[in-house]
């Protein structure tokens, strides 16, 4: 028996299990924030109480995976329940075109309020069906209408965010300060205000608020208040591995250690600031009575590794980076943990499956409401992710991973390492025996079938979503044929 057919459960597994059902969704996000720093995940040094407490309240997920390790491709993926190929996303700075339908489309279409409060990344002025939309620039010019408190003088805050003109332990705040403002004329309590004032005004009709916090994002945002909050000697680094030498960017490789527990450092306390005012809304939320019937739904669009293989980026498809926090809260639901592999794709049909509401003809995800009802019960067999400024991509199962790679280039977006291009590389981990994924086994003989087995579990995936599946020249080999399906979208 095949090591595929061994783990298959199904996507549909027992459904004669009831999801719950809700009213409304308020759907929260953080910016690469890492599973690793939550409480609720076991990190016993952050502090977020709000988090955690919902983590207790409803369905903490110990393996969701992003479709995409970098921000623009990963959520536009979410917002329309496809794969970034298939949403026609693959690159940072790609818009999401208006033909594309969002689930504020849908919902909109049905009658909900929609609104968005914080980063979106759709780059374009468009709305995407929300009807309620709030962002960086609302937040500027609430500054200069309210004359926001000065700083004292002598306080040392951050200089200007400028990634790869400065140096690293610059731009990744290893001197863990504070932005120039104090926490109420901080972005992200106004954005709480905002998503606030937006409950208010709709708390009698159905909604879809969603609310998405630039933090922890470098700089690591944190206001005045929130300095020194962690000592970068009590934070943990992690050990790196026999190869990982080989794919450190430059960019990181003079950092000291006493940099990267300060970058730690600065992560930690933009995580804690972060929890402070995701407890704002939900407190709100309870205040108005909207608890009971709102579903709520806290994911980071994909996770961070800091300091992991030597790196402090997402960029990859190492665990910390590719998985992230998923929590879930809705009345009716069983508390408790999912060991499930859950992709976020899934999470448009599930949210429109436990509200009651006819399904977006267009998903490519699929739903794990029933999890919800029945955390022990198993959805998919594998999940997916790709990085195709990198031309790579990613299948895991329960035990093993595996990552393709046309190495046509260097690392791309200012993570070049100053090798040559490596060229086509296959990397397999057996994540049970090795979490730490530092033992490449795909050139062990006794793994062929294995990797072979994998190969072709990304192949299928490739082909049931590409919308240029069609144009896959004949006769290519399986190397070829991965290598032709990781090139950008954009560049066909």
């Amino acid at each position: 028996m095949g090591i595929l057919a061994a783990i298959a459960c199904g996507p549909q597994e027992n459904r004669e299990v009831t999801p719950p059902r809700a009213r409304n969704l308020v759907f929260i996000m953080g910016d690469d924030h890492s599973a690793e720093v939550l409480g609720a995940y076991g990190n016993q040094v952050v502090r977020t109480p709000n988090l955690d407490q919902l983590a207790s309240q409803g369905l903490r997920f110990n393996r969701a995976y992003a479709n995409s390790p970098v921000c623009t491709p990963s959520r536009q993926s979410i917002i329309t329940g496809k794969l970034p190929h298939a949403a026609g996303v693959t690159l940072l700075r790609t818009p999401l075109s208006e033909e594309e339908v969002t689930i504020a489309d849908h919902l909109q279409s049905l009658g909900f309020r929609t609104g968005a409060v914080g980063k979106m990344h759709f780059n374009s002025p468009l709305r995407h069906g929300f009807d309620f939309r709030v962002d960086s620039a609302e937040h500027r010019r609430h500054l200069d209408e309210t004359l926001p408190r000065p700083v004292s003088a002598g306080t040392s805050v951050r200089p200007p965010w400028r990634p790869f003109q400065d140096p690293a332990r610059t731009w990744l705040n290893a001197e863990s300060l504070p932005g120039n403002l104090h926490d109420k004329d901080s972005e992200g309590v106004f954005f709480v205000n905002q998503a606030i004032e937006f409950l208010r005004a709709n708390r009698d009709e159905r909604f879809c608020l969603w609310v998405s916090f630039r933090e922890p994002h470098s700089p690591f945002n944190f206001p005045i208040e929130y300095a020194g909050r962690y000592e970068p000697d009590d934070m943990p680094l992690p050990n790196v591995g026999p190869d990982d030498e080989r794919w450190v960017p430059s960019v990181f490789k003079d950092l000291s250690e006493e940099e990267k527990r300060g970058i730690v450092a600065s992560y930690y306390t933009s995580v804690e600031y972060l929890d402070k005012n995701v407890g704002l809304l939900l407190a709100e939320l309870e205040r108005l009575g909207l608890g009971r019937n709102t579903m709520v739904v806290y994911v980071g669009d994909q996770g961070y590794l800091l300091g992991h293989h030597g790196r402090f980026e997402k960029h990859t498809m190492w665990e910390p980076a590719v998985r992230a926090p998923l929590l879930i809260r809705v009345l009716g639901q069983m508390p408790g943990v999912s060991e499930a592999l859950v992709e976020f794709v899934d999470l448009v049909p599930t949210v429109l499956e436990v509200l009651g509401v006819e399904p977006m003809k267009s998903v490519q995800g699929e739903s794990f409401a029933i999890l919800l009802t029945d955390p022990d019960l198993c959805h998919r067999d594998s999940v997916f992710s790709e990085f195709l400024p990198d031309n790579m991509a990613m299948v895991r199962t329960q035990q093993w991973k595996y990552v393709f790679t046309s190495g046509r280039h260097d690392l791309a977006m200012g993570y070049e390492t100053g090798n040559p291009p490596p060229g086509i590389t296959h990397r397999l981990y057996d994540m049970i025996e090795d979490p730490d994924e530092f033992h490449n086994l795909a050139n062990e003989p006794g793994q062929t079938e294995v990797l072979h087995q994998l190969q072709a579990l990304m192949l299928k995936r490739f082909q049931n979503t590409h919308p240029f599946a069609g144009e896959l020249p004949a006769g290519l080999s399986m190397d070829e044929r991965l290598a032709w399906f990781c090139e950008p979208l954009e560049g066909r």
